[in-house]
């Protein structure tokens, strides 16, 4: 599997981003995958992961409601939608395979994903 994100950018706060994960390799459709971000001197953290089964999402508290995570299994891609977004959202995002517990994907922990992709840098500043 592998996995190519794009469509970060500067932006200022309150404005709108979408990015997309594209997915390639025999069974790319498989996977359960997850959106996460790491700003300047933190750690990795999780934003929000999908079921490539029945499309169902999660989301990290601090993004509920700004954010919402999408797939297109035409185009084996995951977006992630983010609106109103905050100078702290500054970050590398990355999107990642990720594994399911009871059925639902996780991502209490990056340390569990896997076939990460290199990333794509979003800055929010005025």
């Amino acid at each position: 599997l592998q996995l190519v994100e794009s469509g970060g950018g500067l932006v200022q706060p309150g404005a709108s981003l979408r990015l997309s994960c594209a997915a390639s390799g025999a069974t790319s459709d498989y996977y359960n995958i997850g959106w996460f971000r790491q700003a300047p001197g933190k750690e990795r953290e999780g934003v929000s992961c999908i079921n490539s089964s029945d499309g169902r999402a999660v989301y990290a508290d601090f993004v509920k409601g700004r954010f919402a995570i999408s797939k297109d299994n035409a185009k084996n891609t995951v977006y992630l939608q983010m609106n109103s977004l905050k100078p702290e959202d500054t970050a590398v995002f990355y999107c990642a395979a990720v594994g399911t517990v009871q059925g639902l994907c996780v991502i209490r922990d990056p340390i569990y994903a896997d076939y990460w992709g290199k990333g794509t840098q979003v800055t929010v500043s005025s």
